[in-house]
C-alpha cells in the first residue's frame, strides 16, 4: 500500500475535473465509476466545459455536475467575473476533501489551492511551473513511450492515490435519459426501422484530418445498401460536417436516412444505441459505442488507436501501413488532408463491418 495513500473512506466530497473535448469527457468517466465503488458514501462532483456537460449528466455516480462556459472568454470582463464568482462560490460550498484533476488545464491547480480541498491530485506535466507542481498533494506520471490508452491515464489518478480500480469497473458510461430514449424511439418506428435494424454511419469530425473522404463513404454505403442493410447517417450541425454529409449523400445511389444536424448528443447516444453496428472516424460518437455496446468499426489516420481507440467492446479498428502514423499532425504537411486515410480501400472497410455485423 502507498505510503502516502488518500483514506477514502474518511471522505465527503470529492472533485473530478475534465476541462477538455466531448470524447475526453466520456473517457473520465470511469473514474467516476471507481471512486463510487471504493467508496460508496463518498458524493462526486464533476467540472467539466458547458457544451460537454452531456457526457457525464445523469451518470449514476454523480452528485453535482458544474460548467465552465465556452464563451466566458468572450465576455465582457465584469459579466466574466460574475460568472467565474459564482462558479468558485458553488463549487467552494461544496467543501471538498478531494480534487482529482485529469487534464493540463491551469485552473485545476487554482481551485487545488482555493478550494481548500486536503488532497488534490493531477498529471506531473514537465516543463510547468512550480505553482502547478506546488498546488497538488499527489502527481501521477505521463507515460513515457506515450501509448497508454486514455481511460487507463484517467484511472492512474487514482492509482497514485492508493485505488486500484477493478477490471469490471473500467467501461465508459454514458445515460441518454428517457427524453432522448423516447424520441429516438419514436423517430425509428416512423422510418420503419426497429432496435438493430439499421447501420449507423458518423464520418464526420469537428478536425478534418480526421475524416474519410466523401467518395470512398458514399462506396461504403453502397456497399451496405447492396448487403440489404439500412443506413443512417449523423454528423453535428456544423456546415464543414453538412456539407461532407450532403457531399457524400450526392454520391450514393442507396436509401440513406440523414438525421446530420438534427439530433442532440444525448438522442445521439439513444440512436447509437439502438444500431447494429457504428462506423465513424476518431471522433466522439465512436466513444459513444463503445459506451454504450455497439461494436464498433473504427478509422484511425493521424490520431493513435492505442490511447484513442473503441474501448472495452467489440470493434475493428482500420489503419493504413503508413510508417509514420500516428503522427498527431494536422494532415500532411499541416495540409488538413490526411493520406493515411483517404487510402484506406472500401472494401477493407466493409470487410470489417460484415464481420462485426455477422457476428452479431
Amino acid at each position: 500500500m502507498l505510503k502516502d495513500a488518500v483514506p477514502l473512506d474518511g471522505l465527503k466530497r470529492a472533485l473530478v475535473v475534465k476541462l477538455r473535448h466531448h470524447g475526453d469527457v466520456l473517457l473520465a468517466s470511469p473514474v467516476l465509476a471507481a471512486l463510487k465503488a471504493a467508496a460508496p458514501r463518498l458524493e462526486i462532483d464533476a467540472l467539466v466545459y458547458d457544451d460537454t456537460a452531456p457526457m457525464l449528466a445523469g451518470h449514476p455516480a454523480l452528485a453535482q455536475l458544474h460548467c465552465v462556459g465556452r464563451r466566458w472568454r468572450d465576455e465582457g470582463a465584469m459579466q466574466r467575473l460574475g460568472d467565474e464568482w459564482r462558479l468558485f462560490s458553488a463549487l467552494h460550498a461544496r467543501k471538498f476533501d478531494l480534487i482529482v484533476h485529469l487534464c493540463e488545464h491551469p485552473r485545476g491547480a487554482w481551485l487545488a489551492r482555493y478550494l481548500g480541498a486536503r488532497w488534490a491530485v493531477a498529471p506531473a506535466m514537465p516543463g510547468r511551473s512550480k505553482f502547478w507542481e506546488r498546488s497538488f498533494t499527489h502527481l501521477y506520471p505521463l507515460p513515457k513511450n506515450g501509448r497508454r490508452h486514455q481511460v487507463e491515464l484517467n484511472l492512474d489518478a487514482l492509482r497514485r492515490i492508493g485505488l486500484q480500480p477493478a477490471q469490471d469497473g473500467r467501461r465508459a458510461q454514458i445515460v441518454a435519459g428517457e427524453a432522448a430514449e423516447s424520441k429516438v424511439s419514436a423517430l425509428l418506428a416512423a422510418e420503419e426501422l426497429g432496435v438493430r435494424g439499421f447501420v449507423h454511419l458518423h464520418p464526420a469530425s469537428r478536425w478534418k484530418f480526421k475524416c474519410w473522404p466523401a467518395d470512398k463513404c458514399a462506396a461504403l454505403i453502397d456497399r451496405l445498401s447492396a448487403a440489404g442493410e439500412r443506413i443512417v447517417i449523423t454528423a453535428a450541425s456544423d456546415p464543414a460536417e453538412a456539407a461532407l454529409v450532403d457531399d457524400i449523400l450526392k454520391r450514393t445511389r442507396a436509401p440513406v436516412l440523414n438525421l446530420a444536424g438534427t439530433l442532440s448528443i444525448k438522442e445521439l447516444v439513444a440512436l447509437i444505441g439502438r444500431a447494429k453496428i457504428s462506423v465513424c472516424v476518431d471522433s466522439m460518437p465512436m466513444h459513444v459505442a463503445s459506451a454504450v455496446g455497439t461494436p464498433v468499426v473504427a478509422l484511425f489516420g493521424p490520431s493513435g488507436e492505442i490511447e484513442w481507440g473503441p474501448w472495452r467492446v467489440k470493434s475493428e479498428v482500420v489503419v493504413s501501413d503508413h510508417p509514420c502514423r500516428p503522427c498527431g499532425n494536422d494532415g500532411c504537411g499541416g495540409g488538413k488532408v490526411s493520406e493515411c486515410l483517404t487510402v484506406l480501400d472500401v472494401e477493407r472497410v466493409f470487410g470489417a463491418a460484415a464481420r462485426l455485423l455477422a457476428s452479431g
